[in-house]
């Protein structure tokens, strides 16, 4: 590339006036640096190629125009050969083409126009160097330099700073370029170097590789001779021995049926065995409750036998004289016993045993002849309610039981309806424990309202 066509800037204002055009060494007479004077409607046209610089060409068409375009363009203005000439010529040819001015430059300044007329709009709507430059750093950042060259270099307000400073920003843009291309060279020259050893490589790995195939065909073929060998030997038995096995094979056939069965007859068994030992130990269960239950009820009875014939020895001693001992139902004296339930028979000889003891004993049938209603009244004040559960109906037993609660009354429950379960209570409630019962206080219910 020749020298540019103006002194690189030495100061960083884009407008100078010609004292500092001629402080930073331009003549002022130069037609390459001082502008045109122009009217203002002529400034308002943009620069066409042949009246920019002669040394701006070379940057514009080698920036702007690709060779593929160039060669199409070309044949039609200058005899030179689309196919033969080469890159330079081409470029050189347009270059001169460009300088000389006429259709020639026409023709690339149309090319040009067509090709960054979207470029051209976005440039034309500013109107000073200021936003010329803003726009022509955005397309630097954004790598769309041709475009915004053209653009900036023909537009109606670029000024000499604008340009020199572009040209300047191009010219070492190419100095990058060439330099990146040269770290590229020495790049593609090192890896090919590493890609013929890595073939060189790879051809010796084959190379090793074959001649290992090649010896396990070898093995392989062989292996499969031998094994042709021996399966031969094995296939020629005599017939003596082909015989025998052939019927030591079907005895262990048979053998092995017979014992098939015999499993097969055992696990019948043992599942049978297994339905039966589990049937049995139900059973055994069942029984062992209903043994444990008899147990428990035959204790109780016994408890209850031997109460009613302790009272009955004592009733009979303080019949005859011999000596007051109603030990049994020695705590009843003085207290107010409710018996809900139960049958006529045994309650009246309760209802004896009990004033003979010195109590009171008061019968409720439940609500069969008495009235429910009754039951309500007879509890406040007594000391102990009895109840036999094989005797009561449910809502008698659960209103007896929210009434006692509510009362705070000593309750409970009979095994049977009998005298002897009546005795077994009386005997197993402590003097002591009805002691710690106490009367209790008289109750604030009022039976009526609750």
């Amino acid at each position: 590339m020749h020298t540019p066509p103006f002194r690189l800037a030495q100061s960083s204002r884009l407008k100078l006036s010609g004292d500092e055009l001629a402080n930073a060494g331009i003549r002022a007479a130069d037609p390459c640096c001082t502008p045109a004077q122009t009217s203002p409607a002529s400034r308002k046209r943009r620069a066409r190629l042949s009246e920019l610089d002669a040394h701006l060409h070379c940057s514009i068409i080698g920036t702007c125009l690709s060779t593929h375009e160039l060669r199409k363009l070309l044949p039609r203005f200058t005899p030179l050969d689309r196919r033969d000439a080469s890159d330079l010529e081409i470029h050189h040819c347009a270059v001169e083409l460009a300088i000389e001015g006429g259709p020639d430059a026409k023709a690339l300044q149309k090319l040009l126009d067509e090709h960054y007329a979207g470029a051209i709009r976005r440039f034309d709507e500013t109107s000073d160097d200021v936003d010329l430059l803003k726009l022509w750093d955005e397309a630097l950042k954004n790598g769309d330099i041709p475009p915004a060259y053209w653009a900036l270099m023909t537009h109606p307000f670029a000024t000499m700073p604008v340009r020199q400073k572009a040209f300047g920003e191009l010219h070492m843009l190419s100095h990058l370029v060439g330099a990146a291309n040269r770290a590229d060279i020495r790049r593609l020259v090192a890896l090919e170097e590493e890609n013929a050893a890595l073939k060189e490589k790879v051809e010796r790995q084959q190379s090793r590789l074959q001649e290992l195939s090649m010896q396990r065909d070898a093995s392989i073929a062989a292996l499969n001779e031998r094994i042709a060998q021996l399966t031969a030997q094995t296939s020629r038995p005599k017939a003596a021995d082909a015989a025998g096995l052939e019927a030591e094979a079907q005895r262990l056939r048979d053998k092995l049926a017979d014992a098939d069965q015999r499993v097969a007859l055992h696990t019948s068994r043992r599942e049978a065995a297994e339905q039966r030992t589990h049937q049995e130990q139900d059973a055994a269960r069942a029984l062992r409750e209903s043994h444990d239950r008899a147990l428990t009820l035959l204790k109780l009875v016994q408890s209850e036998c031997d109460a009613l014939e302790r009272a009955t020895v004592d009733a009979a001693d303080a019949v005859s004289g011999a000596g007051v001992r109603r030990a049994s139902l020695e705590h009843v004296r003085s207290k107010r016993i409710v018996y809900v339930g139960g049958r006529p028979g045994s309650n009246a000889a309760l209802k004896r045993l009990v004033e003979a003891a010195g109590g009171d004993l008061v019968v409720h049938d439940g609500g069969l002849e008495d009235r429910k209603g009754l039951l309500a009244a007879a509890l406040p004040g007594a000391d102990i309610v009895v109840f036999p559960v094989d005797c009561i109906d449910h809502d008698s037993m659960n209103m007896l039981k929210r009434i006692c609660e509510r009362h705070q009354i000593d309750y409970h429950p009979l095994r049977a309806a009998s005298v002897a379960s009546f005795v077994e209570l009386m005997a197993r409630l402590h003097p002591e424990h009805l002691a710690q019962l106490g009367n209790p206080p008289a109750s604030a219910f009022c039976i009526r309202h609750g």
